[in-house]
């Protein structure tokens, strides 16, 4: 299994060498909870170029987007963690974590932290590689002095450097986190080679037909896969994306960026803006230059983000998702500067899994902030009560489809 972990990015940071240890530097101990749009971009973008682990829906330029306009989302508050010692007097910042209180994130009132949900099915904190253990300790400090009993980061690569240097701080104070949830998430080993990878994964006998499927769709014109870059290009591919959102199921469903205002004004400002610094891609495949399907990617360092996919239905018979994918797959595989792909997919997606055969696991962590502390068991039982609750919730809706389908 291709573990998206072990990305240079990882290998340059070292956090696992259990030889090497953590430098315990002087730290800044004011603001404790600081909003988010209160962050200093610059360094902002300065701590995410250097981060021990991408993650493309933390960039400034996405997670103040999602702050000031997504439905939900807005006014979010960080941790962060900065060292003192740094050079000119400046307190250079090592480690952010946006996050919400329990009772805002999941409705529960318990004294705990959730990691914010940025729009996107990745919330790992930014952490400073050469710093990793300094910055995760002093954002489980900050959470601590705010009054928080616990930390809960969702949806984190559990084998990830970031989870390794929480680990090891844990240990080091005599604690444990403890995953409450998690599964196998695909991702794309970019630095194989596409075509051996394709034929693995798929088998001649489906690539046979996607083929064919493809020469079908030639007869009704130019089949281009395209690929927008800059702002200007991508302001205008991201129109066509959510036109082809809005038309299929989740315009049905009323779950369509476009169909909420706050969403559809966090998107316009973000891609963009990513686009500038070459963090954000809109793909669009089309035929006699009608636009059948559409995909947002985001960039982060070596790592590429599948955020989000859409087709126009009336093609369906010919996949135009499934026809985007591989070509994007193909992009993303003749890019050297990506080494991985984040699908951001659920667990078991029937589109990208059977294409990106690389898994690597992730989940939501408890990370508890004292010793023995009863609250975080108090913690820890209700959410997985509410896992519980949430579970036979969707296996009642999905009864109930079912129902409505065979009916």
């Amino acid at each position: 299994m291709a573990q998206i972990a072990d990305t240079t990015a990882v290998a340059r940071a070292r956090v696992d060498d259990a030889s090497k240890q953590p430098r315990r530097v002087a730290v800044s101990r004011g603001g404790g909870v600081v909003p988010l749009a209160a962050i200093d971009a610059n360094q902002w973008r300065a701590l995410a170029e250097r981060a021990v682990e991408p993650n493309g829906y933390y960039l400034p330029g996405w997670a103040l987007a999602v702050n000031a306009f997504a439905s939900g989302r807005t006014d979010q508050s960080t941790l962060v963690a900065r060292d003192c010692h740094s050079q000119n007097g400046n307190a250079r910042l090592i480690g952010l974590m946006p996050f919400m209180p329990m009772a805002r994130a999941y409705k529960i009132p318990l004294p705990a932290f959730v990691t914010a949900e940025p729009y996107g099915t990745l919330c790992t904190p930014l952490l400073d590689p050469d710093m990793t253990h300094d910055a995760a300790r002093e954002l489980m400090r900050q959470a601590r002095d705010a009054g928080a009993h616990a930390l809960v980061l969702r949806d984190v690569s559990l084998d990830g450097a970031v989870m390794r240097a929480f680990g090891e701080v844990l240990r080091q104070d005599g604690l444990r986190s403890r995953v409450l949830k998690s599964h196998l998430r695909a991702c794309l080993d970019a630095t194989r080679d596409c075509d051996d990878m394709l034929r693995e994964a798929l088998g001649a006998k489906k690539l046979k037909e996607l083929r064919r499927q493809r020469h079908r769709l030639a007869e009704h014109g130019a089949v281009k896969f395209e690929v927008a870059r800059t702002s200007s290009g991508v302001a205008t591919a991201l129109e066509t994306f959510l036109s082809l959102e809005a038309s299929g199921w989740k315009g049905m469903r009323r779950t369509a960026l476009i169909q909420d205002d706050g969403d559809a004004r966090f998107i316009r400002r973000a891609a963009p803006a990513l686009a500038e610094s070459g963090q954000c891609e809109v793909m669009t495949f089309t035929v006699d230059d009608t636009a059948i399907a559409a995909a947002i990617v985001l960039r982060h360092q070596d790592r590429a983000f599948y955020f989000k996919l859409g087709i126009d239905e009336r093609f369906a018979k010919f996949s135009p998702g499934v026809q985007l994918t591989l070509d994007l797959t193909r992009h993303l595989c003749g890019d050297p500067a990506i080494a991985t792909a984040d699908s951001t997919a659920s667990a078991d997606h029937p589109m990208i899994n059977p294409i990106w055969r690389g898994r690597f696991a992730i989940g939501d962590v408890l990370i508890p902030l004292r010793r023995n502390d009863p609250m975080v068991w108090l913690i820890q039982a209700a959410l997985i009560v509410r896992g519980a609750t949430e579970r036979i919730g969707r296996r009642a809706i999905h009864l109930v489809r079912g129902k409505r389908r065979s009916g």
